[in-house]
């Protein structure tokens, strides 16, 4: 049985892939060029099964492989595989749903308490001997911002999503969700509203719902403008959600006080991204999955959805 892992440096630099090629014959890539279906194709055309991280395996690719059963997608979101291209050819389709739930969510408050706090603009201003030469004991640069009592909104009720809603309430906030299925919820400081409602009254609002056409551009002028001037928007969820020249205006005319993002519309992000010329923005490289336990957990669960595929019991199918 052939496998062929397409793009595995930035997932396991630092990992051994030991207990995936004890599992068949194994070629690992670290890189495979995204945009060249030629060279991707050559890659796999052969392979019984094919990993992939951001490759992406649309209907030219997966239709113009010759043994192809099983593609196993090392993330959550399933949006660089055709999924219905793979369910024609008979194809099946594996993810991992919750390997980086806890860390997506400790990532999303970095992000908030950053922003709030602004400890990394401190710890900078004091290594640049901006304390020693201050006239008094303290000094800040920027507003800090007490989180208890204000309004966490959090867009869509997942797994990462509830992890989020917990930590926020234990900082005091009070805290509402939207999702597109209304959910039973069993604790009692928590509150389910319509989506309006829930951009008028958040004070910070949390993606975390995953890319669809329908979500693509969730965030945008008009959405923006029911919201309070002044709201802290955070994403770790796909950067495709929000219209980042439309952020980029609202950030720049005072109405979003600040977004703060691991993920952008096209990554790497470009040069000419409008983010970067957006005041009040924080870019970090698409990191908050990547801390080593989680990457680890990850490599683990890729191969038991393999086993459980080699045997016949199959595991987060997404097809």
């Amino acid at each position: 049985m052939k496998i062929v892992l397409l793009d595995g440096y930035e997932l396991n630099n630092d990992l051994n892939w030991k207990s995936l090629q004890e599992l068949g014959d194994c070629t690992l890539y670290d890189r495979t060029p995204v945009n060249d279906n030629a060279e991707i194709i050559k890659r796999i055309k052969y392979a019984d099964i094919v990993i992939t991280h951001k490759t992406p395996l649309d209907h030219e690719v997966i239709s113009k492989t010759s043994r192809l059963k099983y593609i196993g997608i090392m993330g959550t979101g399933y949006d660089v595989v055709d999924i219905e291209s793979a369910h024609q050819n008979k194809v099946v389709v594996t993810n991992i749903p919750t390997y980086a739930s806890d860390t997506v969510a400790q990532f999303t408050f970095s992000l908030l308490l950053e922003v709030t706090s602004q400890v990394g603009l401190h710890n900078q201003l004091v290594h640049e001997n901006r304390w020693a030469q201050a006239p008094d004991f303290t000094f800040w640069e920027k507003p800090l911002l007490e989180l208890k009592g204000k309004t966490l909104g959090i867009i869509g009720y997942g797994h990462i999503a509830q992890k989020v809603a917990k930590i926020g309430h234990a900082f005091s906030m009070k805290v509402i969700f939207y999702n597109h299925r209304p959910k039973k919820v069993p604790e009692s400081w928590i509150q389910q509203v319509s989506f309006d409602e829930l951009l008028r009254q958040s004070d910070v609002l949390s993606l975390h719902v995953i890319q669809t056409p329908e979500t693509i551009d969730l965030i945008n002028n008009d959405t923006i403008a029911k919201m309070k001037t002044g709201v802290i928007i955070l994403n770790t969820a796909r950067g495709k959600l929000a219209n980042e020249a439309d952020i980029k205006n609202a950030l720049n005319e005072g109405k979003i006080y600040a977004y703060a993002t691991d993920v952008v519309k096209g990554e790497p992000i470009a040069s000419d991204s409008p983010l970067l010329q957006a005041k009040n923005c924080y870019i970090t490289p698409h990191i908050a999955w990547a801390p080593y336990e989680t990457r680890e957990r990850l490599l683990h669960m890729t191969v038991d959805n393999i086993k459980a595929y080699l045997s016949g019991d199959l595991k987060n199918v997404i097809n």
